[in-house]
């Protein structure tokens, strides 16, 4: 029987893909906790908005999710004996067909609106804010001589803006008002 628990964390460690061992504090750790995090919220989306078209996509950026992960997760020094996935430009491109397709259908936005309008929808900004998070810690890494591939930060901003432009689309599916911020002066 397989044990999750393997007690090598305790005193605050834990290996990267390769063996190499790092502080549970490395910002290869923080990067793929965050994308992990993000994954969950994603699944929340996935499981409030009840919606086979987006459950399907959400299911493929899963899984882009953990592709992601792994590589984040990978000691860039150290050759590794096993297959990774990887990111394709087509994934970008994906991304930004699914935010055209839907945009299509939304109303043109004149402002910056409040987050809101449903459960699904108000989950999917959270999801946008902690991808946002995790791109800020990947540039951080590429700023501290951390290498990661720039596709990850390519996809990365394409996906917020993706479930940017998600949350509003689940708005409009479920006849939900969008309302403005209007700035008090």
């Amino acid at each position: 029987m397989f044990k999750i628990y393997t007690k090598t964390g305790d005193k605050g460690g834990t290996s990267l893909i390769g063996g190499v061992r790092v502080p549970k504090s490395h910002i290869r750790i923080e990067s793929y906790g965050t994308v992990d995090e993000l994954n969950s919220y994603l699944g929340m989306v996935n499981d409030l908005c009840a919606n086979e078209k987006i459950s399907e996509s959400i299911r493929e950026i899963q899984d882009r999710l953990f592709t992601i992960g792994s590589a984040l997760a990978t000691n860039p020094d150290k050759e590794v004996n096993i297959k990774l996935p990887d990111l394709h430009e087509s994934d970008v491109t994906w991304l930004e067909e699914q935010i055209d397709e839907m945009n299509a259908v939304l109303p043109e936005m004149r402002s910056f609106i409040l987050t809101g309008g449903n459960l699904a929808s108000s989950t999917c900004h959270v999801a946008r804010c902690v991808c946002r998070r995790a791109e800020r810690i990947t540039v951080g890494m590429q700023e501290q001589d951390e290498f990661i591939p720039p596709l990850i930060i390519q996809y990365l901003n394409r996906l917020s803006d993706y479930l940017f432009v998600l949350s509003r689309y689940i708005s409009h599916l479920n006849n939900a008002s969008e309302i403005p911020w209007r700035a008090r002066l």
